[in-house]
């Protein structure tokens, strides 16, 4: 005979022949020598292979002393130990030893994209739960659209979203809701008297319908600049030169007309514009230095 001791906290399987023949609890135990014990500390987590856990399961003294935690390929489980979070369950079979601490387990579906409110948000941000969910950020001037497998779901207004991670597709296109400027620059541009000129021009504008800038337009701001350019030489093209130089300032308010409607359509609205700079070639430059020097003369 072998004498075996199990101290507190401790327990010890004995095996005879590979199988699972007895548990035995704190004290002193004596055994015969044609089997071996072995000795766990049931404070310490183990991890048993599928072979090892099925001759262990044979035991109903065995099969008492632990939790037993099933998780499907869907599935993950969030351990609690006391009260505190202390880990994840993957996929198999898990024997957690009972009695030293107080243990609840929270079952998640993640072939459901949604993370339970439940669940502490706190926890997203940190390993090892963080491997597990995707993240996206909508900031306070931002507003997004969510696509899940290819199709418009819905949009998101500024805040954080988490979601698990599956074989589902999620995308999360963002727009900035703020004032926004753009240059036209450099447009040369003939006016009615074929006067070639080269026009820098500026507008402001801002995103009203996140919807039609991002879902119903594709690459809405090439869109837009191609619109204000357009409209600009819509403009400048019926004038003289003298009208141009004349009534400058009323090219941003007519080219803002003229685009306000295809502006529109865009899911942006035009807030202001105005010509930065007209820029004259040197003949014509210099014919009107010689006009307003003969004026000075005169």
């Amino acid at each position: 005979m072998k004498r075996v001791t199990v101290n507190t906290n401790n327990v010890g399987l004995v095996f005879k022949r590979g199988k699972l023949e007895k548990v035995l609890t704190v004290g002193t135990h004596w055994i015969g020598f044609s089997e071996s014990a072995m000795i766990y500390d049931m404070s310490k987590e183990y991890h048993y292979t599928s072979a090892e856990l099925d001759i262990l399961l044979q035991n109903a003294d065995f099969v008492n002393l632990i939790h037993l935690v099933t998780v499907a390929d869907n599935e993950l489980v969030l351990t609690y130990q006391n009260n505190n979070f202390k880990g994840i369950m993957n996929a198999g079979r898990h024997a957690i030893w009972k009695g030293l601490s107080e243990y609840n387990f929270v079952r998640v579906d993640t072939r459901n994209i949604d993370i339970d409110e439940t669940i502490d948000k706190n926890l997203l941000e940190k390993m090892p739960l963080l491997n597990y969910i995707r993240a996206y950020k909508i900031d306070s001037f931002e507003k997004g659209l969510l696509f899940i497998d290819g199709k418009f779901n819905k949009a998101l207004e500024p805040g954080n979203y988490t979601y698990w991670k599956n074989s589902t597709t999620i995308q999360v296109y963002k727009a900035d809701m703020r004032q926004l400027s753009m240059e036209i620059s450099g447009q040369e541009i003939l006016t009615k008297d074929k006067a070639q000129l080269r026009v820098n021009f500026n507008i402001q504008y801002k995103i009203e319908d996140i919807e039609k800038a991002l879902l119903e337009n594709k690459e809405f701001e090439k869109q837009l600049y191609t619109t204000m350019q357009l409209a600009l030489r819509e403009f400048i093209g019926l004038m003289t030169l003298d009208e141009l130089m004349e009534s400058k300032e009323k090219v941003a308010e007519t080219v803002m007309d003229l685009a306000a409607a295809k502006v529109a359509d865009l899911g942006v609205k035009l807030i202001n514009s105005g010509v930065k700079d007209i820029i004259l070639p040197g003949d014509v430059k210099e014919i009107m230095n010689q006009v307003l020097v003969a004026e000075k003369r005169a």
